[in-house]
Parts: structure tokens; sequence; C-alpha cells
């Protein structure tokens, strides 16, 4: 007797395809093609999912904290520095340009939710800190944002969620010796965010 159809891998139908396309909608995913290989399948639906996920966040920050995430994540960062941060770590960590962390740093100074000092050995530059009204801000939006993450990925149990953590280590593993090969000079720059290489984020990361 042979054994039952449900123990092979479950493919959808047409007719469902077609549904969860419609529910979709177009994403990053929609250019796939059947002759497409299975790593580029892959690379695609792992963007489509993180940009999905990516835009509640930054809606609902604007929405419940008329903020947006460039804010939160640097925010995020300083609460995990309490000596304060400089200009150019603060540039590293989030992985943008200068120019952009100014621009931040600025409005949330205005907002008495940062403060820039002298830095302690190099006069030209400044550490970055929270104020008490920042730290007790960033708090109540990293509690909300963590209940963000865990409702959105909610499509998977505990044990499905383990089980991708540990296959992406595998992967960050891979993608770290590839960079560490790199051509001498090359290494280590930080990589620019954009629409297609989203910067990873944290709880507070982003």
């Amino acid at each position: 007797m042979s054994r039952p159809h449900q123990d092979a891998p479950a493919e959808a139908l047409p007719s469902e395809q077609a549904g969860e396309a419609a529910l979709l909608g177009p994403d990053l995913e929609s250019r796939v093609v059947d002759d497409d290989h299975q790593a580029l399948k892959l690379w695609l639906r792992l963007l489509a999912c993180t940009t999905r996920v990516e835009d509640q966040i930054r809606n609902r920050l604007r929405q419940q904290f008329d903020t947006t995430l460039p804010r939160f994540d640097l925010l995020a960062q300083l609460e995990r520095h309490p000596e304060g941060l400089s200009m150019r770590e603060l540039s590293q960590r989030l992985m943008v340009t200068g120019g952009n962390v100014t621009g931040v740093v600025d409005q949330l100074e205005a907002e008495s939710l940062v403060q820039r000092q002298p830095h302690a050995s190099d006069r030209r530059s400044f550490t970055v800190t929270l104020t008490p009204t920042g730290r007790r801000l960033f708090r109540r939006m990293a509690a909300t944002h963590e209940a963000w993450v865990v409702e959105l990925l909610g499509g998977w149990n505990a044990a499905q969620k383990g089980e991708v953590y540990n296959l992406l280590a595998h992967l960050k593993l891979h993608l770290a010796g590839l960079d560490q090969a790199r051509p001498s000079g090359k290494a280590g720059k930080p990589a620019k965010a954009s629409a297609a290489s989203p910067a990873p984020r944290r709880k507070g990361s982003p």
C-alpha cells in the first residue's frame, strides 16, 4: 500500500496560486518566473517579506508615535550605548552616510530627545547621548515595537521560528566568509541601504 499523498511536499494548485497573488498584490517576488534559479526565488521572497514587515513598522511608528524608522533606529543605538556614540560610530552602526545621521540628530536634539557633548578625546567630534526624556520615550516605543514584530511573525510557530533562525545563521556565516575573502581595502566598509537591499533592523533592532 502506497503512502498517503499528504506525506509529500504540498504544491499549490493554480487556483490557490491565483488567490494568493490576489491577496498579496504585486511585490518584489512578482518578477519570479518558473525557470529562475531556486536561490533567486528565495532571495526575492526574503526581500518581499522583509519589505512587508518594514513597511508595517514604518506605518505604525508614524501613526502611533509620529516618528520614522531612521529616528527609531538611531534612538535604539543610543539606548544600547548609555555612554554615547560619536557621529561616525552612529553612521557605521546604522550603515548610512554622515549627512543622514546629522539630519536625524538635529531633529532629535531640537525635540530634547538627544544631546551632543564634546568628545572626550577628539575636540573636532561630538558624543551623542539620550536625554532622560528620550530614554523614556524610546523604552515605550521599543516595547510596542517588540509586540508588533511578534504579531508580524506570528505566521510561524515557535519551532518554525527556531528553524528559520538557525538556517539564517548558516547563511550569515557563509556571507561573512565571502566578505572576508574580498580584496584588501573593500572588506569592512558598511553597505549603503537601498530599496533592493534593506538594512538589518533591531528590536531597539530594526
